[in-house]
């Protein structure tokens, strides 16, 4: 299994519609549209910033790495949503630091 963000997919569904005559589908539409809608960085940057956060130790698997950066959480309590199903809570410092690092790419 291969994860991959939202800016990711929105650059491979862009591709793949790119070069066809045809009209889309109301799924693929959608898709597209949840996808623009959704994405806050570019892919280049979306996968820099997986990146980073795995190489923290509170990031141990590519799959959590993969939903912080969807979400882009702003305050602790995002965080710890994000981790509530993992088993573990983190301290204030490593949320800290998983903020500090997505607010590195933070447009808005």
């Amino acid at each position: 299994v291969e994860y991959i963000t939202i800016s990711e997919a929105k650059e491979i569904m862009e591709k793949i519609i790119e070069g066809r005559q045809e009209k889309l589908l109301f799924e693929t539409r959608r898709a597209l549209r949840h996808l623009r809608t959704f994405a806050r960085l570019s892919s280049e940057e979306a996968k820099a910033l997986v990146n980073d956060l795995i190489k923290l130790p509170q990031v141990p698997r590519k799959d959590i790495a993969v939903k912080l950066v969807d979400i882009m959480p702003r305050v602790p309590d995002e965080v710890r949503i994000i981790y509530a199903k993992e088993g573990y809570t983190l301290t204030p410092e490593q949320i800290q630091e998983i903020l500090d690092i997505i607010d590195k790419y933070r447009k808005d």
